[in-house]
């Protein structure tokens, strides 16, 4: 199931994933949580003032994955990476962090905490809009943990990101 959370400018969205590797010598199939920073993009009024308006959460800037093998089961922690600095959706290469495998939640806190570097590194350019997107994105920082936790969890015990061979 894809959550999003929307701070203005910016979004997150929180998704459980199995991916398949098409390489199994490679290491194997993965499955845990992936978290997304993306632009949620301005869209015309549509409407009378009472109308639903047309949300568009798009371009990815930043991704975590908290990603489980397989084979070695929940609570291995041994695929959790990062890929900063995303470009045009692209996730480019894997990021390990011994931060991010020792306490996965307190260092996307941390990441989460000041977006800054990661809209820097995404070639965002700073602007009024995001700092008060990141404002609403910190003063949440629990409910989104707390999010991604319980999605986690529920991946770890067997419930969603399952094979879909299965």
């Amino acid at each position: 199931m894809l959550r999003v959370f929307c701070f203005g400018s910016l979004g997150l969205t929180v998704e459980d994933v199995y991916l398949v590797d098409p390489d199994p010598d490679r290491g194997g199939h993965e499955r845990g949580v992936r978290v997304e920073l993306r632009v949620v993009e301005p869209q015309p009024w549509r409407g009378t003032g009472n109308a639903a308006q047309r949300i568009v959460v798009d371009q990815a800037l930043w991704r975590a994955d908290f990603l489980e093998s397989v084979e070695g089961g929940p609570g291995s922690k041994d695929r959790m990476h990062h890929h900063p600095g995303m470009r045009d959706n692209e996730p480019g290469r894997r990021v390990f962090t011994p931060d991010l495998t020792d306490d996965p939640m307190a260092w996307l806190e941390k990441m989460l905490g000041d977006l800054t570097p990661l809209l820097e590194a995404a070639g965002i350019p700073d602007s009024p809009d995001h700092r008060r997107a990141a404002r609403a994105l910190r003063d949440n920082l629990p409910e989104v943990v707390g999010t991604v936790t319980t999605v986690l969890n529920e991946v770890r015990s067997g419930t969603p990101a399952q094979s879909p061979t299965a």
